[in-house]
């Protein structure tokens, strides 16, 4: 039997209901397959559920990011400070805008950004002079502009520190975009995930909490910042502009209705889903506490409630990623890297001249995180069959070939 093929455990499964598939039935059964009452339907549910006054549906988290980046005026050579440890679309959403992400280190145990780093780049950044170059990539930034922003994300499900993000955003006068992609549902200090920043971004691909398939949501209660994400979304057509008329250069980032429907539908169940997620969380880390060789994940003090959307552990020091990963997948297992460093990006290396080292803890992190397979709609079973799997391959046959 081939297993590379036919896993015995699927690495995600999106949860959807009959009453998913018949909302979208419906759309499909009308004439109003784009801009429709869906999208307005799933954004004031956002707004419902974050308390915040805008919600403005998009194709994806990534156009979300991209259309906070803009809505913040960040351009040419402008810094932002964000993280390494993350999905590179949210320094590609930088970059997009000739932009120069300022990199630093993570946190040890959530592998959220820093806040004390953040700090102290911001105090540097702002004083100028030699202080300033050393933090700036090699190459790349011979001509910086003002720092701008904080970009941060919040890793696997765990809201960064935004108070002290906060703090230092207020005295440098920065944007504080959050990157809630990974979030939705989690609680810092009993506040919502994505209501922390000026803005804060969604995505839901068929892995995440929710799903549109493909789709992203922005909140914020910045009014002239929606309008303008509004009309962004939209080829650039502001208020007031007819069917041909742009007041803006602007992008066709818009949510089909389609999509819509479904994350309407997924919104109404959005407890059950964190919780089916929980469970699964919660069995994982019954069945693989004590086990010798690996790291299971750690919660920080300020999480009220973590959004599950991955289940990610860390190897010990020196274990053979790719081996063990290779023995998994012959017993029928999937499992993944998590995540990738940016900064050693082939493109990011040749851009900007980093190096191996520049950022040790999200080197390290890279180098030792492996997600589960994980999903709200696995079975106890399932999970006992990864735990025995990974138990049995971190000591293997030394006689096996």
């Amino acid at each position: 039997m081939d297993y590379n093929n036919a896993p015995l455990v699927p690495m995600s499964s999106p949860d959807l209901s009959e009453a998913e598939r018949q909302a979208v039935l419906s759309v499909v059964n009308t004439s109003a397959l784009s801009m429709g009452p869906y999208i307005t339907a799933f954004e004031d549910a956002f707004c419902k559920y974050t308390g915040l006054p805008h919600a403005i549906g998009v194709n994806s988290g990534t156009a979300g990011l991209h259309l906070c980046v803009l809505a913040c005026d960040i351009q040419d050579h402008d810094l932002v400070i964000t993280t390494p440890f993350s999905f590179v679309a949210s320094s590609n959403v930088l970059l997009y805008e000739r932009a120069i992400p300022v990199f630093v280190d993570v946190d040890a145990h959530t592998g959220n950004i820093n806040p004390a780093f953040v700090e102290a780049a911001a105090a540097d950044l702002a004083a100028g002079g030699r202080a300033a170059r050393q933090r700036l990539p090699r190459r790349g930034s011979a001509q910086p502009g003002p720092l701008k922003a904080i970009l941060a994300v919040d890793v696997f499900g765990q809201m960064a520190d935004y108070d002290r993000l906060r703090q230092t955003a207020n005295r440098y006068n920065l944007r504080l975009i959050q990157d809630s992609c990974e979030s939705l549902g989690a609680t810092y200090k009993e506040r919502p995930s994505g209501t922390l920043g000026d803005m804060g971004v969604f995505a839901f691909y068929p892995n995440k909490q929710i799903t549109t398939g493909e789709g992203g949501m922005i909140v914020t209660s910045d009014n002239n910042a929606a309008t303008k994400m509004r009309a962004l979304r939209n080829q650039g057509r502001a208020p007031g502009d007819t069917w041909l008329e742009h007041s803006y250069l602007g992008f066709n980032y818009r949510l089909d209705e389609m999509s819509a429907a479904l994350g309407t539908v997924q919104m109404q169940r959005l407890e059950s889903l964190l919780a089916a997620r929980q469970r699964t969380a919660a069995w994982y880390s019954e069945l693989l506490e004590g086990v010798t060789g690996i790291e299971l994940p750690q919660l920080a003090p300020e999480t009220t409630r973590a959004s599950w959307f991955v289940y990610v552990i860390r190897l010990a020091q020196g274990t053979d990623r790719a081996a063990l990963s290779a023995r998994l997948a012959q017993k029928g297992i999937p499992v993944r890297p998590y995540f990738s460093a940016i900064h050693l990006h082939p493109y990011m290396v040749e851009r900007f001249g980093y190096r191996p080292g520049d950022f040790p803890v999200t080197e390290d992190l890279s180098a030792r995180g492996l997600a589960l397979p994980f999903s709200g709609k696995m079975t106890y079973e399932q999970v006992e069959t990864v735990c025995q799997a990974l138990r049995a391959a971190l000591q293997p046959d030394p006689h096996d070939d």
